[in-house]
């Protein structure tokens, strides 16, 4: 009986020892902390998005009480700052917006007025950069392209 509770009493201080070195760990990947609608506002939609490479996304936005577009490149793992974008731009107006700069999360919001427009849009993350032309255009088809720099 007393090995028995031995054994359960070093089960046990092994598990939490385990415990308490996963839980002070440093994670392996840090989750993005933040949300297109946490920089270009509650009142924006995602209306489409695209990956830029294994980095992160780039989301396109709408919000339909003021017609304007919101662009917001977001990284998989916040960190060390690193060169991002985030643009839009309307053909029809030649209106456009854009972010760049070196950033540890986001960049962005990049606004332009699109109510009724095709938005062009895009950004980059370090040397992947993607952009997307003639989208949310109804029965167009959108032209995506990535690239590495």
């Amino acid at each position: 009986m007393r090995f028995s509770r031995s054994v359960l009493a070093a089960s046990a201080l092994a598990a939490l020892s385990v415990g308490t070195a996963t839980a002070l760990a440093s994670p392996a990947s840090a989750a993005p902390n933040t949300t297109p609608q946490k920089v270009c506002g509650s009142a924006y939609k995602t209306v489409n998005s695209a990956a830029v490479g294994s980095l992160g996304t780039v989301y396109l936005t709408y919000n339909a009480a003021n017609g304007l577009n919101c662009v917001a490149t977001i990284r998989n793992n916040p960190g060390t700052a690193l060169d991002m974008s985030a643009w839009a731009y309307v053909p029809d107006t030649e209106e456009g917006a854009q972010d760049d700069g070196r950033f540890t999360s986001y960049a962005g919001p990049a606004r332009v007025y699109g109510k009724g427009h095709c938005v062009d849009w895009g950004g980059s993350i370090d040397t992947v950069y993607v952009q997307v032309y003639g989208s949310n255009c109804g029965a167009l088809k959108e032209h995506r392209v990535t690239f590495t720099r």
